[in-house]
């Protein structure tokens, strides 16, 4: 009898006891042909559990069955290997119970019955630790009440260990790739940030350099840039090569003087696997292949060794590679500019730097003037700086007149990058809506307000202070007129303005 006979052949037996017992058999007694139906059904019904479980137990996947109030009724073989949960554990208890007793958590049957729908899910066995893509699936019955609830517990531990190995397996093939495209990605990200910043200034020094960079930022020849520390040689580059063919291509940077010399070879030129201890596995790019096909910035370059200046010299002349530990040389399109804050000349002569270099780099050189040669850069680049710190910090600050006086006159022997820090530091300490003056600008500039006169290592500090006091009171009347507003500008009672202003002999107004 095939599982179609069996069932129909239940349905009517079904039918049939419940004729009997209703007196619907009047030829037989229908407690006695009740009775041998009954065991007839009964042995069907455990045919065909019999039947169910032993198909479950051949699934591979885990089997969990509830009826609609979430109590167990069945758990396959499957369900057990994955879970490490004997089926005495759980056959005949409640979800609810199971989970109290630490069995696993996060059951999905109870949303399956709330929500009345399918629900997935990703759970770990809390006793045998595997992975499993669970899945519930609610059965109705006539009246679309949830009568039962199956759930499917398929392991993915070994499908998630398989796919780890393959994926390091990808990545150790790729790996040169990888670093390549990765060090690409933080260096265009640098770029990107370096060159928010343009040249800024008016001055005729800044004139003739901005000049030299629309000259030779279209040609594809090398640039050697020379100033003192923070005079903006990296803005520079950032000019030139923003403005040039290249700019489409990456945009190397590299501080020759702060990679340790033993170090700088392999950042520049890369190796080949097992080319020194130490060395990755896969061996690693250098700098100059990183930027093939685009810009190489080699600042601080006066403080590269002599035995890599030779090798230097040969990458330019050559245009070609060869990684440390390596044979094979690799062809690179490559535009180098240098900078440096050295006298490379003076260098040669001392016998610190290549000669044959020293040419190779000085194709075309751009000199930049310190800031103190040129002052009428110091406002706008301080406007500058003012705007960017002030959306930095939320601020609306302003330098007055007579603080730009004073920061024109100073002289700026850490150039550009000094300025930017005393600006930044400048709207960090002042109140949000704050007018920058003298007073403000003397003590960081170590100047008299109004003199542009540095204080002498010999004047007190009574004699420092004093002279402050007079400049700043001499200048507040001189705008106010009136020792009342001039008390109330400085935040000091009028009789200190009268005593002061007459300490150092000042002209009072009329309303002293």
């Amino acid at each position: 009898m095939g599982g179609r006979d069996k069932f129909t052949a239940q349905a009517f037996l079904e039918e049939l006891i419940a004729r009997v017992a209703a007196g619907g058999c009047e030829r037989c007694e229908s407690e006695q042909v009740a009775a041998g139906l009954g065991k007839v059904l009964e042995e069907l019904r455990r045919t065909a559990e019999f039947d169910f479980r032993e198909l479950g137990d051949h699934v591979y996947d885990g089997i969990y069955i509830a009826d609609g109030a979430g109590k167990t009724l069945y758990v396959n073989k499957a369900y057990t290997r994955i879970t490490g949960i004997a089926p005495e554990e759980v056959v005949g208890r409640y979800v609810e119970e199971c989970e109290a007793a630490g069995l696993y958590k996060n059951a999905v049957t109870p949303e399956v019955i709330r929500l009345k729908k399918r629900v997935n899910s990703v759970g770990v066995s809390l006793r045998s630790g595997r992975k499993m893509l669970i899945t519930g699936i609610p059965v109705f019955d006539a009246e679309e009440n949830v009568k039962n609830v199956v759930v499917i517990d398929r392991e993915i531990t070994d499908l998630l260990t398989m796919k780890a190995e393959l994926d390091a397996s990808q990545e150790k093939m790729k790996a040169v790739e990888a670093d390549k495209a990765k060090s690409i990605m933080e260096i265009e990200h640098l770029r990107r940030q370096n060159l928010n910043m343009s040249l800024i200034g008016r001055s005729e020094g800044t004139a003739k350099v901005i000049e030299a960079i629309r000259q030779v930022a279209p040609l594809d020849v090398t640039v050697l840039i020379a100033g003192e520390t923070g005079v903006g040689k990296e803005v520079v580059a950032n000019e030139i090569y923003t403005n040039s063919p290249r700019n489409k291509g990456p945009f190397i940077k590299v501080n020759c003087a702060a990679i340790p010399a033993n170090l700088l070879e392999a950042e520049l030129f890369g190796y080949e696997k097992g080319a020194f201890t130490g060395a990755a596995g896969t061996g690693r790019l250098g700098l100059f292949e990183l930027a093939d096909k685009g810009t190489l910035l080699l600042d601080e370059i006066g403080d590269m060794p002599l035995e890599l200046q030779s090798k230097l010299l040969r990458v330019i002349q050559h245009k070609e590679i060869t990684r440390i530990g390596g044979t094979r040389p690799f062809k690179l399109d490559v535009r180098i500019l240098a900078a440096t804050n050295c006298d490379l000349r003076s260098l040669v002569t001392q016998g610190r730097f290549r000669e044959d270099l020293y040419y190779r780099l000085n194709v075309f050189p751009i000199v930049i003037p310190p800031l103190r040669a040129r002052a009428e850069d110091v406002e706008p680049l301080a406007e500058h700086f003012l705007a960017l710190y002030n959306a930095k910090y939320g601020k609306v600050t302003v330098i007055e007149d007579a603080g730009l006086e004073i920061m024109k006159h100073y002289s700026w022997p850490g150039n550009i990058r000094e300025l930017q820090n005393i600006v930044e530091r400048l709207v960090i300490v002042a109140e949000p809506a704050a007018v920058i003056g003298g007073e403000q600008l003397a003590p960081l500039l170590n100047v008299y307000p109004g003199s542009g006169e540095p204080m002498t290592r010999e004047a007190g500090l009574k004699e420092i202070v004093a002279n402050i006091e007079k400049k700043t009171l001499e200048r507040v009347l001189g705008l106010y007129g009136s020792t009342r507003k001039a008390a109330k500008v400085l935040k000091v009672d009028q009789s200190t303005i009268v005593k002061k202003a007459k300490k150092f002999g000042l002209k009072l107004g009329d309303d002293n």
